[in-house]
């Protein structure tokens, strides 16, 4: 049985109260922080600065699971590992060397992890799927949040399962966009194990409970 893990996506919490809310989820059992990065060129929408992630840094000793939902990726690597990155994610899409670009982050001592949009087939992966620390299938289309979860990723979900069991590797396999405690079930029985829930865990009156009821899915 996998260890399911919850991210919740920082994307969706008080601007205002930044460092209350994450404190909150972490007291409420939060495993990773999930800092969705976007540049309005790769997305069309803004959020966070390395200079946010710097700032956060020092009150949370969650793992810092950082996803560049930018266009150049390699030339803003540095700043957001100095920044306090556990996990840097980039995206399939923006990039023509993604093994290369695998072993500068894994340079820094810290994990990599690949990306792919929902219109990106999962065959993308398949001969270079063994370099990363985690794959991260997209259930929406990233930029947002608040969408709903494309039910047709389900598929996707257990391609890639499949890919990373043939390596034999500790490779994790996250899932973001739309999970609720309602249909957190589906991405884990097709085999995820890092689920990021962004409004389903800020929106909620109960972090504690929100996520216990995500982790607890099956």
């Amino acid at each position: 049985m996998r260890e399911i893990k919850v991210a919740p996506s920082m994307l969706s919490a008080d601007i205002l109260h930044l460092e209350e809310d994450i404190k909150k989820v972490e007291a409420a059992g939060a495993d990773y922080l999930h800092l969705d990065i976007m540049d309005g060129h790769f997305v069309p929408n803004l959020s966070f600065s390395a200079d946010i992630v710097k700032a956060i840094r020092p009150i949370s000793n969650m793992v810092f699971d950082v996803h560049l939902m930018i266009s150049d990726p390699e030339f803003y690597l540095e700043n957001f590992v100095k920044a306090g990155a556990d996990i840097v994610t980039f995206h399939y899409e923006a990039v023509e060397n993604p093994v290369a670009l695998a072993e500068k982050i894994h340079s820094y001592g810290i994990k990599a992890g690949i990306s792919i949009k929902p219109k990106t087939p999962a065959s993308v992966l398949s001969d270079i799927i063994e370099n990363f620390d985690l794959i991260l299938v997209m259930t929406v289309e990233p930029g947002f949040g608040g969408q709903s979860y494309i039910m047709e990723m389900n598929e996707k979900i257990a391609e890639v399962r499949e890919m990373i069991d043939k390596t034999g590797k500790d490779i994790e396999l996250q899932v973001d966009g739309g999970v609720s405690p309602k249909n957190a079930h589906l991405p884990v029985s097709h085999g995820a194990n890092v689920l990021v829930a962004g409004s389903a865990v800020f929106k909620s009156e109960d972090y504690k409970t929100t996520i216990s009821q995500i982790r607890s899915a099956e």
